[in-house]
């Protein structure tokens, strides 16, 4: 999802291959940073009382709105759709800026954090495990979702017919939903695992469809901690991923009674928590 002439970019190489030098266009990825600000409205109707910078994020453009709910959410700063006023999204700008009613007490702590964040690692310094129960508004005990085996080696396939930005440049990550019948349409994409999630959560929470406990997370790349955690506030009962789990993304998801897959591809995957879920 997303506009995809505004996510990557032509740019002039020189290609070796055999011998031969060819001057030629390649397809890039478009990085760029956006700011995540959240504001309190003023007395006078349309107004601003109060700003402040959230977080810095290097991400590829498009989306911006649902990728700034998704992060406030995921971390624990909202506590659903209903506390945001409007969103005002300035791609020009590379700056979205969230109107909340209010600032609950349990979010205090969090705000005076300073986020940064870059595509690669994520938000610098998380929090622990016992303050991710905390936050966790959902939990995915008793959670309906089963997958078969054959299912689950289907999706990652799947996955790269919906990538479109993925077709073209080759250095991009997705975040989808899948279900028992297979992959779900809801695709996004992003040089950063972390903000293609955010993006899907964000999205999700906007139309409502929040917890996601009939749904799975599916996601390119490795399966870290921050993913995990990001899935569990969404109220997902599955993570998988086409790369390998971190042994602390393994322990958060044994906490959280989460099934945790990782290495699908090639017809093959690994379950490194929650084996129930998944039926041969």
């Amino acid at each position: 999802m997303g506009d995809a002439a505004a996510s990557e970019r032509r740019v002039p190489v020189r290609k070796f291959s055999g011998g031969d030098v060819v001057e030629a266009e390649d397809r890039v990825a478009v990085e760029e940073p956006l700011e995540i600000i959240i504001g309190w409205p003023a007395e006078t109707e349309g107004s601003i009382a109060e700003t402040r910078n959230i977080a810095v994020t290097m991400r590829t453009p498009g989306n911006d709105a649902e990728l700034a709910l998704g992060f406030l959410f995921t971390e624990g700063l909202i506590p659903s759709v209903d506390a945001v006023v409007d969103v005002r999204a300035e791609p020009k700008l590379n700056r979205v800026t969230v109107i909340l009613r209010e600032v609950a007490e349990s979010s205090a702590a969090a705000l005076e954090r300073n986020f940064y964040m870059t595509s690669s690692c994520g938000v610098c310094g998380k929090a622990s495990i016992d303050a991710i129960r905390t936050h966790a508004q959902f939990s995915a005990a008793g959670a309906e979702l089963r997958i078969t085996a054959e299912s689950l080696v289907s999706l990652p396939q799947r996955l790269e017919e919906y990538q479109a930005v993925f077709r073209g440049t080759g250095s991009i990550h997705a975040a989808a939903l899948f279900d028992a019948e297979g992959l779900r349409p809801e695709v996004f994409e992003d040089v950063g695992r972390h903000n293609a999630v955010d993006k899907l959560v964000g999205a999700m929470l906007r139309a409502g469809q929040l917890p996601l406990h009939r749904a799975g997370l599916l996601v390119s790349g490795r399966a870290s901690f921050e993913l995990v955690q990001k899935a569990r506030m969404a109220g997902c009962a599955i993570l998988a991923s086409v790369g390998a789990p971190s042994s602390l993304a393994i322990d958060l998801a044994w906490d959280s009674d989460m099934t945790l897959i990782g290495f699908l591809r090639d017809g093959r995957f690994n379950v490194y928590a929650g084996p129930a879920r998944v039926d041969s």
